[in-house]
């Protein structure tokens, strides 16, 4: 709830001058959020939650997760008219990118599960709104990823820069036994040292998928147990030819990044 409240802090500043100017506090309405797009909702939690603590009377006629269609009404609204023009952009905005994302993850998602592939997020996303971000991917049937750098070990290129890729594996292996540890690399020769060294967990980035496909071959047949992890340039339009390759995880920045908003407004009456 707090960040939904700096949320509106940011949105209202010192006063909704244009509501305070026309309209009297006791005046009352009712209202509806409704989709103009076809899509998967998110982010009713938050904007049912946001809306309440400001006192208003709320129903949720679609919930996180369900396909919506033009013309649909998906929250129902009703109070304090000041109230609900107050909030009106904080919780579309909530809405429609929250629902922009589950929409575009559902879309790849639905995609690689034919293969048995996961579809994860990365940590491209936007600097204070993480959390919704993610949220709206494990919504539209993605995972997550790491939601800070205190989640999970990922040894990435500017790390192996500085420090030579098995000694990096090495040391990281040492900082704990609970964690994971997993190595970002550009060539299948880079993926088996890396595993040689201890890696758990293998990310082939921006392969093509004539070399994932190679690399793919060559670490299932020297590490069966090893987790393959693709990443780097995947979208909808490619999506298909690397889930084929059957890896265990596609993550994609693409999901928040490239995700269009879904349309809604909020229609009083």
């Amino acid at each position: 709830m707090e960040e939904l409240l700096r949320f509106v802090e940011e949105d209202v500043g010192y006063g909704d001058i244009t509501t305070g100017s026309v309209l009297g506090e006791d005046r009352s309405a009712c209202a509806q959020v409704v989709v103009k797009q076809k899509g998967v909702l998110a982010g009713v939690a938050e904007a049912k939650a946001l809306l309440e603590h400001f006192a208003l009377n709320v129903r949720t006629l679609k919930r996180d997760g369900e396909e919506v269609s033009p013309g649909e009404a998906v929250v129902e609204v009703e109070g304090s008219a000041v109230s609900m023009l107050m909030l009106e952009r904080v919780v579309l905005n909530l809405l429609m990118r929250m629902s922009g994302i589950a929409t575009a993850t559902r879309r790849l998602a639905d995609v690689a599960k034919r293969y048995g592939v996961v579809i994860a997020g990365t940590r491209k996303t936007t600097p204070g709104f993480r959390y919704f971000e993610k949220r709206a991917i494990a919504v539209g049937g993605g995972d997550p990823h790491r939601f800070r750098l205190d989640d999970a070990v990922l040894i990435k290129d500017n790390h192996l820069a500085l420090v030579e890729l098995g000694e990096a594996v090495r040391r990281a292996k040492k900082a704990g036994f609970t964690r994971k540890v997993e190595v970002e690399v550009g060539n299948a020769g880079q993926a088996l040292e890396a595993l040689k060294a201890g890696a758990d967990i293998v990310m082939l980035d921006n392969f093509s998928v004539g070399e994932a496909e190679r690399a793919i071959s060559l670490i299932r047949r020297h590490y069966p147990d090893a987790v393959i992890e693709l990443s780097g340039g995947i979208t909808p339009d490619n999506i298909e030819s690397y889930a084929r390759l059957r890896p265990d995880i596609i993550s994609t920045g693409y999901i928040t990044t490239g995700a269009a908003w879904l349309d809604m407004s909020l229609r009083l009456g």
